[in-house]
C-alpha cells in the first residue's frame, strides 16, 4: 500500500478524497488539518466521522505553517509518506483582499514548508491543489494550461500562482514530479458554508434575500465534486514524461450566476428574492476551463451536470437538516 498524506483532508474535497482513496485499498491516508475556525471546525470533524476509525487512516492535528524542522520528521520518521497531495490553504478571494499577509504565510510558506520535507525525506511526488483564479480575467478562453501571460487579480489567486512556481523550481532542482491541478469551482455535499450555492441554497430556504454582484452574467466553470476527486486519484497514478505538469480540472463549461440561481429555485420549487449589486473588486467575469490536457493525460470526463449535482446538494443539505432535528 502507499501512503498518502493529504493536507486540509478535514475540509470539503480532502475529506471527500480521503473516502476515495480508502475506498480504493490501495493506499494509507495520514490526514493532516488544522481545523482552522475560518468555517466551523465541527463542520470538519463531522466530515471525517465515517472514516476516523479506519486502520488506514491517521489523523494528525497539526498547522503546516508552524510545525518546526524537527517536527515535521518526527511526524514521519517511522512511515514516512510515498507522496504528497495539498490541498491546506486559506481560501477566497474576497476573504483575501482584507489580508493578504495571512494568504501568503499559509499558501506560499505553507507549500515551502512540504517542499521541504518532501526534499528531505525524498518524497518523490507532489501534488499541489490549486486554482482557476491563478488565470485572473485572462480573455482568451477556455483557459489553457499553457498560457503564459496570466494575471492573477486577487492576493489568494497570487499566493496559488506563487505555490506553482515553487514547485517548478523544486521539480527542477531536486528532482521532485510536481503536478499542480487547477480547480474550477467546485460544490456539492459539504461544500464549504461561505460559498455561492451553499450560502444561497440557506438563504432561499430562509426565505432571506440574496445578493448577486454585477448584473448576474458573471460565469464560473461549477464543477461537482466526485468529478474533482476522479481528476485528483488519476493524477495520482499519472504516468508522465515531465517532472513539472499542470491540469486544468473543471466541468468546460460556464454557467451564468443567474442560471444557477434558477437551477437552484429548479431544484427546491422556491423563487428567489434577488437583489442585485456592483461587482466586487478581485472578481473575474468568467472562468471555463480547456480540458484537452487532462482528458489525454488523466482521462478525465466530468459526468455530472450542473443541475444533477445541485440536486445530490440539495438533498444532502434536506438530509443533514433532518438529522440535526
Amino acid at each position: 500500500m502507499k501512503t498518502i498524506l493529504l493536507t486540509g483532508g478535514a475540509g470539503f474535497i480532502g475529506s471527500h478524497l480521503a473516502e476515495a482513496l480508502l475506498r480504493t485499498g490501495e493506499y494509507r491516508v495520514y490526514c493532516l488539518d488544522n481545523l482552522d475556525d475560518f468555517y466551523s471546525p465541527r463542520l470538519k470533524e463531522q466530515n471525517l466521522e465515517t472514516i476516523i476509525d479506519d486502520p488506514y487512516f491517521r489523523f494528525i492535528h497539526a498547522d503546516i505553517t508552524r510545525l518546526s524542522r524537527r517536527q515535521w520528521e518526527n511526524l514521519f520518521e517511522a512511515d514516512p509518506p510515498d507522496k504528497i497531495v495539498h490541498l491546506a490553504a486559506r481560501a477566497g478571494v474576497r476573504p483575501s483582499l482584507a489580508d493578504p499577509q495571512a494568504y501568503y504565510n499559509t499558501n506560499v510558506q505553507g507549500t515551502v514548508n512540504l517542499l521541504e520535507l518532501a526534499r528531505r525525506t525524498h518524497i518523490p511526488e507532489f501534488i499541489l491543489v490549486s486554482s482557476s483564479s491563478v488565470y485572473g480575467d485572462h480573455p482568451a478562453t477556455p483557459w489553457r494550461e499553457a498560457l503564459s501571460d496570466i494575471h492573477p487579480v486577487s492576493p489568494y489567486a497570487s499566493s496559488k500562482l506563487a505555490a506553482e512556481q515553487l514547485g517548478r523550481v523544486y521539480a527542477h532542482l531536486y528532482d521532485i514530479q510536481f503536478t499542480a491541478l487547477r480547480l474550477f469551482t467546485v460544490y456539492g455535499p459539504r461544500q464549504r458554508p461561505d460559498l455561492a450555492i451553499h450560502k444561497f441554497h440557506d438563504r432561499i430556504k430562509n426565505g432571506q434575500e440574496i445578493t448577486l454582484y454585477g448584473d448576474g452574467s458573471t460565469g464560473r466553470d461549477y464543477t461537482y465534486i466526485t468529478d474533482i476527486i476522479a481528476g485528483i486519484v488519476a493524477a495520482l497514478d499519472l504516468s508522465y514524461p515531465e517532472q513539472f505538469r499542470i491540469f486544468n480540472l473543471g466541468s468546460g463549461r460556464p454557467v451564468t450566476l443567474l442560471e444557477m440561481v434558477r437551477t437552484l429555485e429548479r431544484v427546491m420549487q422556491t423563487k428567489a428574492n434577488v437583489r442585485f449589486t456592483e461587482e466586487q473588486p478581485g472578481d473575474v467575469k468568467r472562468t471555463w476551463a480547456d480540458l484537452s490536457q487532462a482528458s489525454q493525460w488523466l482521462n478525465y470526463h466530468p459526468e455530472v451536470s450542473l443541475e444533477e449535482g445541485i440536486t445530490h446538494f440539495v438533498h444532502w443539505k434536506e438530509a443533514d437538516t433532518a438529522l440535526v432535528s
